[in-house]
């Protein structure tokens, strides 16, 4: 059992390691601009979900533009993951959940990096709604979306 935590710390620790966290500012930092990317998925295979991911997160995120005029950091989502468990109603048959991962990066106005962190939204499968309609699947990832771009908005403070 030991080994199997210490493979999972490091699998954790690999991911996460080219992503420093920092500490939420005591004030929401002005953004101007943001960036959705979707590559990575839709280079393991993804390329449709990857489309439809896009547009999804970039209105989700809509909100957290400045408005006032002034120049602000530019917000980078790089979506790196989505799992989709297999689902028959009830519980998922794998007893998985659905998962989809991003990387948040604000870059300020000067191109330095100002924080990273690293989104992981999880959700059962049965947040899609009836398994048994034909857009279940697409229900799902609409959820998962909305599910990131909360932690996304949670973690740069807006």
């Amino acid at each position: 059992m030991l080994s199997r935590r210490i493979a999972l710390t490091s699998l954790a620790a690999a991911l996460l390691a080219g992503c420093q966290t920092a500490a939420q500012t005591a004030s929401p930092i002005a953004i101007q601009t943001i960036r959705v990317d979707t590559a990575p998925l839709a280079a393991k295979g993804q390329s449709a979900t990857a489309a439809l991911i896009k547009p999804m997160l970039e209105r989700e995120l809509a909100s957290l533009r400045s408005a006032d005029g002034r120049r602000g950091a530019t917000l980078q989502v790089i979506v790196t993951g989505l799992y989709l468990a297999s689902y028959a109603g009830g519980q998922a048959v794998t007893l998985g959940n659905d998962t989809l991962e991003s990387e948040v990066r604000l870059v300020g106005a000067d191109g330095r990096e100002i924080a990273c962190y690293p989104i992981l939204a999880i959700m059962a499968p049965s947040y899609g709604g009836a398994w048994y309609r034909p857009d279940v699947n697409q229900r799902r990832i609409e959820a998962l979306v909305a599910s990131n771009a909360q932690w996304i908005r949670r973690s740069v403070g807006n």
